[in-house]
């Protein structure tokens, strides 16, 4: 593990829209292996704070940012609990803020995380290994029915009903506990015929995914409370990677944008898309949105 490090998506856009040189202090909500972080550092950057809740990334990153010493904490934390780690640490206002929704190449690559259906390994998926259910024990106890809305839902997967009846069964009748076992009765569930653009897994394994770790839920608070922990002139990009996460980011900026107790303008009408250069670099960039919401002064 130690030796995967993660290439973050839109780099040199999101440093771009921050424009760190001479702020205070910004806060990278997802800071993985440090990439982001990094590069708000090396662009002048005058402090950051690190959340994660992956503990398992947080080592890398303190690894790969001991050369700014004092000017970087790390804080083993969901993005969600923001408030929270803010009033502990008695900070009130920020000069920016980050949050890259999608998974590291750790999380993908690592051996026992569960992530990837072309890996073996266990049925777990848990972003943070220190609580919470597996998905092995998740699907112990979950109803067709049930199974097919995370699905449908999640997944937008219109075999859903047919795939959650295959996993369920397979489940009750014999012990499913590898990720290879998971893929191999969903593609049996859809049975396409022919070489087709993705694995029919993909959108299965998406769903579930984001049903283990709740990754939708709350993330619409998340961005404003962000936002309106921002200082006047200071901006809070956030970086999504399928359609349903962005949908939630376009609309709540958009309703910041409209007005409320403070006033914010939506820089990114269009979101920012990586240029073909970056996608033939960084294949897993290609489905990456940028949108950014600026505090007004």
């Amino acid at each position: 593990m130690a030796t995967i490090l993660h290439e973050p998506a839109l780099l040199t856009e999101t440093v771009a829209m921050l424009a760190p040189a001479g702020r205070g202090l910004i806060v990278d909500c997802t800071v993985g292996t440090g990439g982001h972080t990094a590069a708000l550092l090396e662009a002048g950057a005058t402090q950051v704070l690190g959340l994660d809740r992956d503990s398992e990334v947080l080592p890398l990153a303190r690894k790969r940012l001991a050369a700014w010493g004092g000017r970087v904490e790390l804080v083993h934390a969901d993005y969600r609990s923001l408030d929270d780690v803010l009033a502990r640490l008695g900070i009130h206002r920020i000069d920016g803020a980050l949050a890259d929704l999608g998974h590291s190449s750790v999380q993908l690559e690592s051996e026992g995380r569960g992530f990837s259906f072309r890996r073996e390994a266990p049925l777990d998926m848990r972003m943070d290994r220190t609580q919470g259910q597996t998905l092995g024990q998740m699907l112990s106890d979950v109803t067709p029915e049930s199974l097919a809305d995370v699905i449908f839902k999640y997944g937008e997967e219109r075999h859903s009903r047919r795939i959650a009846r295959a996993v369920v069964e397979a489940c009750r009748n014999a012990s499913v506990t590898t990720t290879t076992e998971l893929a191999a009765i969903v593609r049996r569930a859809v049975h396409r015929r022919g070489r087709t653009r993705i694995d029919p897994a993909t959108r299965t394994f998406q769903a579930l995914r984001i049903w283990v770790n709740q990754e939708l839920d709350g993330l619409d608070l998340f961005l404003r409370s962000a936002a309106c922990r921002l200082k006047g002139g200071a901006k809070l990009a956030v970086i999504s990677f399928h359609s349903l996460e962005d949908r939630i980011v376009k609309y709540t900026l958009r309703e910041l944008d409209r007005g409320g107790e403070f006033a914010f303008r939506v820089l990114t009408r269009k979101p920012v898309r990586p240029g073909q250069d970056e996608i033939r670099r960084n294949p897993r960039a290609r489905s990456a949105k940028l949108r950014v919401v600026e505090r007004s002064l």
